[in-house]
């Protein structure tokens, strides 16, 4: 189903939507753009803005996937807190490079356009509303959306990155049909609300797919002993897990468009992400 005729299947609700398309360029939470920012082209990729219908309209996001009928292993790809801006779309270009249908959902569209938000206090107010419940179905939607344009339904993987990685935990362990996950520093911990009312270590023995978690060593934002708890209740249930710690790595290491960015491991991070997918959703029978 082309744009087109996805706006016109799925018109907004009757409330409409704070943000209805993505952001342009990057995030304005990070006062300036690194010069080792990666930037991949697009040349034989199909790769665009989409708009992903839901149950009350739709919300915005961006698919990359190679040139041709496919069908090609799908990966939905969760964003930071920053919402679906360059460095998201690139990720999702990169993965289509390696021949992979990746999708990114604005999760936070209903809520506020972050593509508006410099104040990291506002947008941690934005990611505090957003129902872990919706968060589910949205990427439902998006996994759906991408294997309806050329996505192989039978090889789903996801991925994500900050709060996405905690995303990647969640919906490891909502969607059974998921082959394999791989979490950038997801975040383990935190206060649980009415909204959102279970942190990933809660869930971590309920996924149903192998998952590689990529942590720093220098986060003070996930200790180190809480990713190791997170593994151990997960490999007591018979899951497959493996974490890798960089030690020197703050936050936020494999974002190359910000100071953060540690080059060797992100490298290495991204060399693991590969093999993991290779491993457990292109070279695993449906």
């Amino acid at each position: 189903m082309d744009e087109f005729n996805v706006l016109q299947a799925y018109p907004l609700a009757r409330r409409g939507f704070v943000m209805t398309s993505l952001i342009t360029g990057f995030t304005l939470a990070t006062q300036r753009v690194e010069a080792q920012a990666i930037h991949t082209d697009a040349k034989g990729l199909v790769a665009h803005e989409v708009q992903i219908p839901v149950s009350d309209g739709h919300i915005p996001g961006y698919l990359a996937r190679p040139e041709g009928v496919g069908p090609f292993p799908v990966v939905l790809v969760n964003e930071e807190i920053f919402g679906v801006h360059e460095y998201i779309k690139d990720v999702c270009r990169r993965m289509a490079h390696l021949g992979y249908c990746a999708v990114a959902p604005e999760l936070y569209a209903r809520i506020a356009d972050l593509s508006k938000i410099s104040e990291m206090s506002e947008i941690y107010k934005v990611i505090n509303k957003k129902p872990d419940a919706q968060v589910l179905t949205d990427q439902d939607a998006a996994v759906a959306f991408a294997i309806a344009d050329h996505g192989d339904a039978s090889r789903v993987g996801v991925m994500g990155f900050c709060r996405g990685g905690r995303n990647t935990w969640f919906y490891a362990a909502h969607n059974g049909n998921v082959k394999a996950a791989v979490a950038f520093y997801g975040p383990l911990g935190g206060t649980p609300s009415d909204i959102q009312p279970q942190t990933a270590l809660d869930i971590a023995d309920k996924i149903h797919c192998p998952l590689l978690g990529l942590y720093g060593g220098s986060d003070p934002s996930i200790p180190v002993p809480l990713v190791h708890e997170a593994e151990a209740k997960a490999k007591a249930a018979g899951k497959t897990v493996e974490i890798v710690i960089y030690p020197d790595a703050p936050h936020g290491f494999a974002a190359d468009y910000r100071p953060s960015y540690k080059e060797a491991d992100a490298k290495d991070a991204w060399a693991r992400m590969e093999a993991w997918f290779k491993k457990y959703l292109v070279d695993t029978a449906a």
